[in-house]
């Protein structure tokens, strides 16, 4: 018996099928009887032995070896046991944890890529501080900032700053998790489960909207689905178009939540030769043809309270421009709403029918509006105890990530890290797999999370030397808790994780 099938041959004999026994993948120590699960549903006893119930698994990377991807697993009829053309990558969903970290990660993998010895750590991270940011394609206000998200009644999270054509939240965080009662901590895991495993999720905000988000899918705003996501502000809008409604109307109002523009006073109207027209916006006047809250945030034109325009518009001045007959368009953001008026013998504006003259200009601001999305960011810190499976010495594992040296990834998906102290990540989750996610009921998010870097610089920094194996073992054995493995494709768009790294290694 070598070292490699001691460490994966139970240390006492599996107990009679019917006997409960204990679990020893986290602190819980559930004692789990025959056929059953234990309170995080992700172990159970399967004849009389702990297994990690979802399978490893691995992901198959064809595309940038021009290989075929054919299932390997024993349900599969044309896999023939070898491993053919794709690149294989083990990811930690699925493989399980050892939460403390009192052990090396479950599987600890070694494969020869481009001529470089590399090791990937693989392990399932159990993070209470860890949260979902929500980025909302959309100029209607679904709530002021700092107002309270929540799930079915309990707070989970938070409204933050809004950025450009998107409305931002935050939601879980370690005092949502376990800093409140028991019923916040589940509802916050539950939404933040469902998002990052890219299932809709109804969340309603205090003095704002209901809001259906699904990572990846458009955004339902009070029971509206959002198709665009705005061009840009009011001015930047001005800027972009002056030269399409140039001779076709006399004054165009883009009208905006943020910063409604005037053409005919805008810089770009002006270099383009715009004569004045004696237009007054009710607002707060910022710079020439820019105006600040005409309207409080609403879910009407362009982000606005208001549904019609010229709401925001005050008398009309002869000694500046106005004229009967003078032409005004009015338009949103997104070229959803817009309007078309002339001013009558007392300088009033009339509704007119929609001129086939400014209908492409119109058309092409909605040409220019990207498809509103609701995405969704899992973010989470790599904590000391998952650092100590890496390595014996887990600052080193700190130091090497933020050195560059060891590449990190999440179910096999690029992910960010944040500058600064610690392993602090975010990831989209739409580049995961499918069910990339587990929970626990502490309660707090499982992901996964793989270490990848070059085996030499893996054992300097104090790796489990004697816990290294291949893809071939990983696939052939399993892990400590017996796991089944299963084949998957990995997600288009993402290379075999280190290669880029590796790519650019070999450039400097």
């Amino acid at each position: 018996m070598n070292e490699l099938s001691e460490r994966f041959t139970p240390a006492e004999p599996p107990k009679p099928a019917g006997e409960k026994i204990r679990c020893d993948a986290c602190p819980v120590m559930c004692y789990i009887a025959e056929g059953r699960t234990g309170a995080c549903d992700r172990y159970g006893n399967r004849d009389g032995r702990i297994v990690r119930l979802d399978p490893v698994t691995i992901l198959h990377h064809a595309a940038e070896t021009g290989g075929k991807a054919i299932p390997f697993a024993a349900d599969a009829e044309d896999w023939d046991g070898s491993l053919v053309g794709a690149r294989p990558f083990v990811t930690a969903i699925g493989a399980g944890t050892t939460y403390p970290d009192y052990k090396p990660a479950p599987f600890i993998v070694a494969q020869e890529v481009e001529g470089v010895d590399l090791v990937t750590v693989v392990t399932e991270g159990i993070f209470s501080y860890c949260g979902v940011k929500v980025k909302i394609d959309t100029d209607r206000h679904v709530g002021p900032e700092t107002a309270i998200v929540r799930a079915k009644g309990e707070a989970i999270g938070h409204v933050t700053t809004a950025e450009y054509g998107s409305q931002m939240l935050s939601i879980g965080g370690v005092h949502h998790l376990t800093g409140g009662s028991k019923a916040e901590g589940r509802a916050t895991c539950e939404a933040m489960l469902d998002l990052c495993n890219r299932k809709p999720v109804e969340l309603t905000i205090d003095g704002g909207a209901t809001v259906i988000v699904e990572a990846g899918k458009a955004p339902v705003i009070d029971g509206k689905t959002e198709h665009r996501m705005r061009v840009g502000c009011g001015s930047a809008t001005i800027g972009m178009f002056a030269t399409q409604w140039r001779g076709l109307v006399d004054e165009v109002v883009v009208v905006d939540d943020h910063i409604t523009g005037v053409v005919s006073e805008h810089q770009a109207g002006k270099v383009l030769g715009w004569e004045d027209t004696g237009i007054k916006i009710l607002g707060r006047r910022s710079t020439p043809g820019r105006y600040f809250k005409v309207s409080e945030p609403g879910l009407g034109w362009g982000g606005t309270t208001i549904t019609d325009p010229l709401q925001i518009l005050g008398d009309w001045n002869a000694k500046k421009g106005a004229r009967p007959g003078l032409s005004l368009l009015m338009v949103s953001t997104t070229g959803e709403q817009f309007a078309y008026f002339e001013l009558d013998d007392a300088l009033r504006p009339v509704e007119k029918p929609f001129p086939q003259r400014l209908r492409k200009s119109v058309e092409l601001i909605e040409d220019n509006c990207e498809p509103a999305l609701c995405t969704v960011l899992f973010m989470a810190g790599a904590g000391g105890s998952l650092r100590a499976g890496v390595t014996e010495n887990p600052v080193n594992l700190t130091r090497s990530v933020q050195g560059l040296k060891t590449y990190v990834t999440c179910g096999g998906a690029p992910v960010y890290v944040w500058p600064g102290g610690g392993i602090t990540l975010m990831v989209d989750v739409t580049r995961t797999p499918e069910n990339a996610f587990g929970s626990v009921p502490t309660p707090a998010l499982v992901a996964p999370i793989e270490f990848t870097l070059r085996r030499d610089d893996y054992l300097r920094l104090g790796g489990y030397a004697g816990e290294i194996r291949t893809v071939a073992d990983v696939l052939e054995r399993g892990g400590e808790y017996a796991s089944p493995r299963r084949q998957a494709a990995a997600p288009a768009g993402n290379l075999w994780p280190p290669l880029a790294q590796l790519h650019r290694d070999a450039a400097s």
